[in-house]
Formats: structure tokens, C-alpha cells, sequence
């Protein structure tokens, strides 16, 4: 890939804060990378720039002409709306009736042309599936027309051995833990990849969605979170890529979010608050003096009206941000 000018030169070298106020209990160091320090808002970004760049500078992309066609439930999709607002490539994209209204709007401001799947698959109750049938029928019909298919492209994963490698030479190597959420499995795939392949003794620590096709393997149940989990098992998918898996249901994300800004101030998407959630359910095999590093994909400025909204909590899980926030050392709401 060529050197990077404009705003896609931001992409990547996002912070790694500690989190010192997260569990108190924990005798371990907490790290999170925080990955809505990207221009477009989320890990993502790095996923779209991989999966495009090197096809505009080798001339398969040809600005004012191609045109990009992909599905995503949002922070994909926009990531791609800035690569191909860069180089003026046409872009497509395949969304659901789960993807809220702001990331509508965001993908309208870039100029993107979107199509909602309002109807889920006949059989699985999902969306995902009627998504990727439309994806195809549009790549049929439009002469070369462009899927990067983030759920098989091996373009998708090489973006977060980056990542990895970030994480890796900030902490002189010490990585004991790293928590990943799971979705096209192009985090986890990319950042045990560049664990084997530097012989590191990283245990990575996967973090599914309860109903999850992706590790659970059995019959996908309803999710209200999109981007976390999967109603079909990516073909990025590998079995070996976790030490360990860990299932968080909505309630555990969301709980977990509002903790996390209670306790760190720090605004976090579901997939963020899964891995914090996580953390906790899995504190009690970690080692004293252990270092982990949670991925934060996304930040919560996206879910103003699903996981900060005490009106959408309340209905859909019955609990309120009150009920989330939780308890200082005396008792006291914190």
C-alpha cells in the first residue's frame, strides 16, 4: 500500500489508556485500545482501508467509475463511505432495519446510497442473510461492481495484525490477555495471527453475543445489539484463533457500558461494554499481576438511543441507567 495522505493517513496508532477504577478487586493491570480514535468512529476503519486501498492503487478501483457494494450494520459502512468519499468511488451499501437512523443519516451525509432490509430471512429470523442475497444480486447487476465481503476477505484480518502489533510495542511485549468481541472475526482472526506468528504467549479471550451462530454453533437466537455476534458464521472464522470464549447476553453489554462510564468516563459501544462484561466473568483464572487489554471497537456516541436511552433499556431488558450504575465501597450509588 502506497503512503497515505489526507484524512486516511489518521487510520490506526489509535491510544492505549489503563483502567485503574474499572475493577478494583482485580490484581491485574486493564488496558483498552481505544479504537474510536479512528476518523470514521471505529475499528472498522482499518478493516475498510485494507480491503480497498491496495485495489485503488493497482487500478482495479478506478476513481469516478467503480463502484463498492457491501452489507454492514454500520461502522463498516462507514468506514468505506470515507475511503471511497477519498478516492470518489461510487459505494452501496446493504443495511437492516436494526441499523439505527444516525448511522443512516452519517452514510446519507457521505453520499453513500443506501438500501434498508426491512424483512428478516424467512428461516432464520435474521437479517444477515437476506443482506448478503442482496449484496449479490447487486454486485450481479452492476458492471464491476466491487464486495469486499469483510466476513471472507483475508484483507479484513491482515488489517488487525496491525493492531496487534500496536498493542504488542506499547507494552514492550507484555500481553497476557487480550479480550476481542466477535463479528466478521477479522479482529480476533488478524490479532492471533500476529500472536502465533511472533511466538507470543498471549491467551486471546473471544467475546461472543449469547445466541451468536459464531462459536455457540447452535440454532442463532434474536440480538438487539448490531456489530456484535453473528446470526451466520463467518468464513474468517477459526477455531483456533481463541484460548477461550466468553458469551455476554445485551443485558451484560449493557450494564457494562454504563459502568464503564461511571467508573473511567469513558463512552463505549455494546462491543466495548461486552468485553468489559467479560473482564468480570472471567477475573477469577487471571492470574495476579497479569496484564489485559480489552478492544474497544466503537464509541457510544452511535447508541445515544439504544444503550444510553433509559426508555429503550427499559423496555427492551428492564433496567434503567440508574439500575446500571454501580456501587461505590460504602453502598452508595457512584
Amino acid at each position: 500500500m502506497s503512503e497515505l495522505q489526507g484524512i486516511l493517513s489518521t487510520i490506526g496508532n489509535t491510544p492505549l489508556v489503563r483502567l485503574r477504577r474499572l475493577l478494583p478487586g482485580l490484581d491485574a493491570e486493564v488496558l483498552a485500545k481505544l479504537e474510536f480514535f479512528n476518523p470514521g468512529g471505529s475499528i472498522k476503519d482499518r478493516s475498510a482501508l485494507s480491503m480497498l486501498a491496495d485495489k485503488i492503487h493497482a487500478g482495479e478501483l478506478v476513481p469516478g467509475r467503480s463502484t463498492v457494494v457491501e452489507s454492514s450494520s454500520g461502522n463498516l459502512a462507514l468506514g468505506i463511505a470515507q475511503v471511497c468519499g477519498y478516492f470518489r468511488l461510487r459505494f452501496v451499501c446493504v443495511v437492516d432495519a436494526r441499523t439505527t437512523e444516525q448511522n443512516r443519516a452519517l452514510l446519507r451525509a457521505h453520499n453513500v446510497e443506501v438500501e434498508v432490509i426491512d424483512r428478516p430471512d424467512p428461516t432464520t429470523g435474521e437479517y444477515l442473510p437476506q443482506r448478503i442475497r442482496r449484496v449479490r444480486e447487486l454486485v450481479e447487476s452492476i458492471p464491476g461492481a466491487y464486495w469486499p465481503n469483510q466476513y471472507a476477505n483475508p484483507l479484513n484480518s491482515r488489517a488487525h495484525e496491525r493492531t496487534m502489533g500496536e498493542i504488542v510495542r506499547a507494552l514492550a511485549g507484555r500481553v497476557d490477555y487480550l479480550f476481542c468481541a466477535v463479528s466478521s472475526c477479522g479482529t480476533l482472526r488478524g490479532c492471533a495471527d500476529y500472536v502465533r506468528r511472533h511466538g507470543l504467549r498471549t491467551r486471546i479471550i473471544a467475546v461472543d453475543a449469547a445466541g451468536s451462530q459464531i462459536f455457540d454453533g447452535q440454532q442463532p437466537r434474536p440480538r438487539l445489539l448490531p456489530g456484535h455476534g453473528a446470526s451466520v458464521r463467518p468464513a474468517l472464522f477459526d477455531p483456533t484463533a481463541a484460548h477461550d470464549v466468553v458469551h455476554v447476553t445485551d443485558l451484560d453489554c449493557v450494564l457494562a457500558c454504563h459502568r464503564l462510564v461511571a467508573r473511567e468516563a469513558v463512552l463505549a459501544g455494546g462491543s466495548s461494554g461486552a468485553t468489559v462484561a467479560a473482564l468480570s466473568a472471567y477475573a477469577d483464572r487471571i492470574p495476579a499481576g497479569s496484564s489485559c487489554v480489552l478492544v474497544f471497537p466503537d464509541g457510544g456516541d452511535r447508541y445515544l438511543d439504544t444503550i444510553y436511552s433509559d426508555s429503550w433499556t427499559r423496555r427492551h431488558l428492564g433496567v434503567t441507567r440508574d439500575a446500571a450504575r454501580p456501587l461505590d465501597t460504602t453502598g452508595a450509588k457512584l
